[in-house]
């Protein structure tokens, strides 16, 4: 049995029809999704439709205008979702544990599989679709708009339509560059200027370093991606040390960190000479921040809300 060619001749689609998709369709993309694959059967996903024409317009502007966003049948976002999970247990009695670096791998992965299984099965019933990392530009105002509760974050968008065009496949990397067997190889210099030769039709000027660059270099678009997803995962609760209410704290007072080490660096380079951090008398975590005129204590379980206290001690008022 061969691979169907739908898989092996793929490609984006960007342009669409102003045809809508019968429901049984999307409701046998969506069965397809079901039955992806999930680690113990968890399900840590959810997949959002966006149906509101005006959600619609304000997501396309926030992923960089891309109009497809907008023309295709349907916009999908599938999420990272452990808060469903949280609540199942919540229901039985238990709590859930304390694992947010563990939780987001698999939550990623899970909405990652379902909505590749949403894609593929779109594809293989004759419609187009188009993977939208632009909604990570501003992945906290998206997590805003869509009103998603903390446990909750977007990995990407999705279109799906029935195509208006029908480009062919984009140029890959030698396969050699991408299966390895029983042990990592690196590469030598001949095979990464083999993959630069392999990937040059994917940009008019023939040079894909210009793609890589404008995107994963020093100052490219992933530098700027990288703050704001670093929030909203803090804001959704998966970071491992700024624990959520925390992270909510610090952003109402414009201090927008996904880390603990990313606020304490914020208020030494907003004029606070020194964070003191302490145990306190029952275990407590403390710290002092401190100004040539003032200092506030906060305290709390971990060092990330104790931190958040002081703050909000110094900040008393949003802004």
């Amino acid at each position: 049995m061969g691979v169907p060619k739908f898989l092996t001749q793929r490609a984006s689609v960007r342009a669409y029809r102003p045809e809508p998709i019968p429901e049984e369709d999307v409701a046998a993309m969506l069965a397809a999704a079901q039955q992806a694959p999930t680690d113990a059967g968890a399900q840590l996903y959810s997949i959002l439709r966006v149906r509101d024409p005006e959600l619609r317009a304000r997501l396309a502007e926030l992923s960089g205008g891309q109009r497809h966003v907008l023309e295709a049948a349907e916009f999908f976002i599938p999420l990272a979702d452990v808060y469903r999970l949280k609540r199942l247990l919540a229901h039985r009695g238990e709590s859930l544990g304390n694992f947010p670096r563990t939780a987001l791998h698999f939550a990623l992965l899970d909405a990652a599989l379902a909505g590749a299984h949403l894609a593929v099965a779109a594809e293989a019933m004759g419609y187009g679709i188009c993977w939208i990392g632009g909604l990570l530009n501003r992945v906290d105002e998206v997590a805003r708009l869509l009103e998603l509760p903390e446990g909750v974050l977007p990995i990407s968008g999705l279109t799906v339509g029935v195509p208006a065009e029908r480009p062919g496949p984009r140029p890959r990397l030698p396969r050699a560059a991408v299966v390895h067997t029983d042990r990592y190889r690196r590469y030598a210099e001949e095979e990464l200027e083999e993959a630069y030769r392999a990937m040059a039709p994917i940009t008019r000027s023939g040079d894909w370093l210009k793609v890589l660059k404008r995107y994963f270099a020093k100052g490219g678009t992933m530098e700027a991606r990288d703050a704001v997803y670093g929030l909203a995962k803090a804001l959704a609760g998966f970071s491992d040390d700024l624990p959520a209410p925390a992270a909510r704290v610090l952003h109402l007072r414009g201090l927008d960190a996904g880390s603990l080490a990313e606020a304490i660096a914020w208020l030494l380079e907003h004029e606070w000479r020194g964070v003191l951090f302490s145990e306190g008398a029952f275990g407590e975590s403390e710290v002092w921040i401190e100004q040539e005129t003032e200092a506030h204590r906060g305290e709390g379980r971990t060092p990330g809300e104790a931190l958040a206290r002081a703050v909000e001690a110094a900040y008393p008022s949003e802004g």
